[in-house]
C-alpha cells in the first residue's frame, strides 16, 4: 500500500534521526532531504537543518533545491555575501528559476532594501506559474515601504486565489484601516461575505469596521453573525461586549465577556472589561475583584493598574490609590503614565516634594501632555519655587504655544516675581489665544486678581462673555 506524503516525511525524519545516533550513513532521495530540512527549519531546529543540508549535498551535490535551502539558512544567519555568491552560482545553472529571485529578494529585504526586494519579486512573478506566495511576499514588502495601496492590491490577489487565506484577508483590512478608508473596507467585506456568508473572520472584521465608524447596531449584527458562524470565536464575543458597553448595555456586555473566559483560559483584558462594566453598574466589590484579577493575570498590563488606581481615586481613597500605583511603578518604573498618576495623587495629598519628583519622572519618560505641565507648575508654586515653576511652564509652551492656561500661569508667576511688564505681556498673549480664559487665572491666583489692572481685565472678560 502506498504511503501518503506525511507518512513518508515522518518515516524519513525518523530514519534520519536514527542515522545520527550511529556512525552509519544512510542514503536518502533528494526529495526526502528536502522534507527533512523543511521540517527542521519550520520547527526552529536550525542546527539539525544545517546538518541535513550538509549530508544531503554530500549525497546529491548538484541538487538545486538543497542548495536553495542552504541559501535560506545563510540568509537566516545574516551571511548575506555567502548567500549572494551561492545564488550567483545557481543562476548560472538555471537563469530562469523563480526561487533564485525569491531568495535574492529575501537577502535584500533582510538588509532593509525593500524596493530592490520588490523589483526582484516582480521578476520572479514573470517566471512563475503559481504566483500565490509571491503576491503575499510582495504585499509584505510594500508594507515595509508604507505603500499601503500596492500592499492591499497584492493581498487582494492572494484572497482571490484562496478565500480561506485569512492572513491575507486581515492584511487587506489592515491596509484599508491604515488608509482610513473604512467605507471601502465595509464594501469589500460585504462583497466577500456575499460569496462566503459563513466566514466568521470576515464578519468579525466587518464588525470592527462598523465599530470604528460608530455604527454600533450594525457592528452588533456583524459580531452576532460571526458567533453564528463559529460559536467558539472568542474575538467576536469580546468585540460584541465592547459594542454593548458603548450602548450602555453593561449586563449584556458582562455576559459576553464571561463567555470568553469559559471558552478559554481567562485573559487580563477580559477581566479588565468585566471590572469596568461592574464599576459602571455600581457593583464595587465585583469591580475590585476583576481589577485585582487583571493585575494578577498580567502584572505588566498598565491599563489594569491604572483602572484600580482610578477606582480608588474616584472614591477619594488617595492613600489606597497611591499604594496600587506604587506597586505598578515597582514593576515597571519606566512607564510615564504610572508616574503621572502618582504625581496627581501626591498632589491631592499635598505631598508637594513627592509630586514634584513624580511629575519630573513622567516628563523625563516622555509624557508631555498639557495638564502635566500645568499641574507640575502648580506643585512648584505651592512650594514657592517660582523660578522653577516658570521654567516648567516655558518647557510646556514649547509643546503648546497656543495654550492660554500656560500663558496665564506664567503671567501669575511673573507677578509674584515682581516682573510686572512680563506679566502683562504673558496676559496679553493668553487673551490672544483665548479671550474669555481669565477664570483660570482667578482660580490659580485669587490674591493677584485683586490687583487693579488684573481685576479690570477680569471684569472686562466677564462682561464680554455674558
Amino acid at each position: 500500500m502506498a504511503l501518503d506524503s506525511n507518512e513518508n516525511s515522518e518515516k524519513s525524519i525518523d530514519r534520519f534521526e536514527a542515522m545520527l545516533k550511529t556512525d552509519d550513513v544512510y542514503f536518502f532521495d533528494a526529495e526526502d532531504f528536502e522534507d527533512i530540512i523543511h521540517y527542521y527549519l519550520n520547527n526552529g531546529k536550525i542546527a539539525l537543518g544545517k546538518k541535513a543540508i550538509g549530508i544531503g549535498l554530500d549525497q546529491h551535490p548538484n541538487a538545486l533545491e538543497l542548495k536553495l535551502l542552504k541559501v535560506e539558512v545563510l540568509v537566516f544567519e545574516d551571511k548575506f555575501e555567502k548567500a549572494e555568491r551561492l545564488l550567483d552560482e545557481l543562476q548560472e545553472i538555471d537563469a530562469f528559476n523563480e526561487e533564485i529571485f525569491i531568495q535574492r529578494a529575501n537577502v535584500q529585504s533582510k538588509q532593509d532594501n525593500h524596493q530592490e526586494a520588490v523589483n526582484l519579486l516582480q521578476q520572479a512573478l514573470e517566471l512563475s506559474s503559481d504566483s500565490f506566495d509571491l503576491h503575499s511576499l510582495l504585499g509584505m514588502e510594500y508594507l515595509f515601504l508604507d505603500n499601503f495601496e500596492m500592499a492591499q492590491r497584492s493581498f487582494k490577489r492572494c484572497v482571490e486565489f484562496d478565500e480561506t487565506d485569512y492572513s491575507s484577508l486581515y492584511n487587506v483590512v489592515y491596509c484599508y484601516e491604515f488608509l482610513e478608508d473604512y467605507e471601502g473596507a465595509i464594501v469589500y467585506l460585504n462583497d466577500f461575505l456575499e460569496r462566503n456568508p459563513y466566514c466568521e473572520v470576515a464578519w468579525h472584521q466587518l464588525g470592527k469596521m462598523y465599530y470604528l465608524q460608530d455604527m454600533y447596531l450594525e457592528a452588533l449584527t456583524a459580531f452576532d453573525f460571526a458567533i453564528i458562524s463559529d460559536d467558539t470565536f472568542i474575538g467576536a464575543y469580546f468585540e460584541k461586549g465592547k459594542v454593548l458597553e458603548k450602548l450602555g448595555r453593561y449586563n449584556e456586555a458582562i455576559e459576553n465577556y464571561e463567555i470568553t473566559i469559559t471558552i478559554e483560559d481567562p485573559t487580563s483584558h477580559a477581566y479588565l472589561r468585566l471590572g469596568r462594566c461592574h464599576e459602571k453598574l455600581g457593583n464595587d466589590d465585583l469591580a475590585k475583584y476583576y481589577y485585582y484579577n487583571t493585575v494578577h493575570e498580567d502584572p505588566l498590563l498598565d491599563k489594569g493598574w491604572l483602572a484600580i488606581t482610578d477606582f480608588y481615586n474616584q472614591k477619594g481613597n488617595y492613600e489606597k490609590a497611591l499604594f496600587y500605583i506604587n506597586k505598578a511603578i515597582n514593576i515597571d518604573g519606566e512607564n510615564p503614565l504610572y508616574w503621572k498618576r502618582a504625581a496627581n495623587l501626591y498632589f491631592s495629598l499635598s505631598n508637594w516634594d513627592e509630586a514634584d519628583f513624580a511629575f519630573k519622572q513622567s516628563v523625563d519618560l516622555g509624557n508631555y501632555e498639557l495638564d502635566t505641565w500645568l499641574m507640575w507648575a502648580q506643585t512648584l508654586k505651592r512650594t514657592k519655587e517660582y523660578v522653577s515653576a516658570t521654567q516648567v511652564v516655558q518647557q510646556g509652551l514649547e509643546f503648546y504655544p497656543e495654550a492660554a492656561k500656560l500663558y496665564l500661569m506664567m503671567s501669575g508667576l511673573q507677578l509674584i516675581l515682581k516682573s510686572h511688564k512680563s506679566s502683562k505681556d504673558f496676559m496679553a498673549k493668553a487673551l490672544e489665544c483665548e479671550v474669555d480664559g481669565l477664570q483660570f487665572f482667578e482660580q490659580q491666583f485669587p490674591e493677584l486678581s485683586k490687583i487693579a489692572w488684573v481685576g479690570a481685565l477680569i471684569s472686562e472678560s466677564k462682561k464680554a462673555s455674558t
